[in-house]
């Protein structure tokens, strides 16, 4: 198993889009910091840029990957292997090395320039999302051995969360208004996990106050230390989760 990922790993590594996505990050990052008079507008760019471009290529890159590995996947089965830890070795291996590569790209300019507890939590959250990704990335693989409908499924995960999710929660918001919903907003957040990161890192910033009037009660229920555990746990499942659907089908799945 050991050997699978490190072979998995040394081959993404060598990827020419990984090298391209860590070198595009880094200077879209470097530069968001650069432009900016304080290091908290920076942050909230680099904020933007690990929302939105971070789980895209996550997500695209592993489905991709996933499906151009079919017959590597193969020729594992043809092997005394166990199916779970084949997939197990594929998830591994994406995420370590897509990881890495943020890493490397937009962890070195957040310790540089960002306060030390915003610059770490800001990288956590960022490895985080680029491990859900990579989780729903396997859940899409493994929905259809159709390439461009995996990719599809792929790319329409990523545009709800990214953008369809908040669309629906102001939808709710102007539907309900008249009526207490904060906390109820609170558990639909629960349902996004761009949302879930956006919602920590912004608090660790201390600007709360861009997220509208939902704002205060965030605040107080993930401003906390236990708000912030639940709130990582709640990531955690969005990881454990998908990649448990994804590894119980391929187990099954007649290949």
């Amino acid at each position: 198993m050991n050997r699978i990922i490190k072979y998995i790993i040394l081959d993404i590594i060598k990827n020419k889009l990984v090298i391209a996505y860590a070198v595009v990050l880094g200077l879209l990052c470097f530069t968001a910091f650069s432009l900016e008079d304080n290091a908290t507008k920076g942050a909230l760019t680099v904020q933007s840029i690990i929302l939105f471009v971070v789980p895209l290529v996550s997500i695209i890159f592993s489905t991709i990957y996933l499906y151009n590995s079919n017959e590597f996947i193969e020729l594992l089965l043809g092997q005394p292997i166990q199916r779970r830890k084949i997939w197990i070795s594929l998830f591994i291996g994406l995420s370590v090395s897509l990881a890495t590569a943020f890493f490397i790209s937009g962890g070195i300019p957040l310790l540089l320039y960002a306060e030390g507890n915003v610059a770490l939590m800001m990288i956590s959250i960022g490895i985080l999302i680029t491990v859900i990704f990579v989780a729903l990335a396997c859940l899409c693989a493994i929905l259809t051995r159709d390439k461009a409908k995996g990719i599809g499924i792929a790319i329409l995960i990523w545009l709800f969360f990214a953008l369809l999710f908040d669309g629906l929660l102001l939808f709710i918001v102007f539907q309900f208004g008249d009526y207490p919903i904060e906390k109820p907003m609170v558990l639909l957040t629960a349902l996004s996990p761009i949302d879930l990161s956006r919602i920590v890192m912004q608090l660790q910033m201390d600007v709360s106050a861009l997220m509208g009037y939902t704002g205060a009660i965030f605040k107080q229920f993930f401003g906390n230390v236990l708000g912030l555990s639940i709130t990582f746990v709640l990531l955690l499942l969005w990881i454990i989760i998908p990649f448990s659907i994804s590894l119980n089908r391929f187990k099954k799945k007649d290949l």
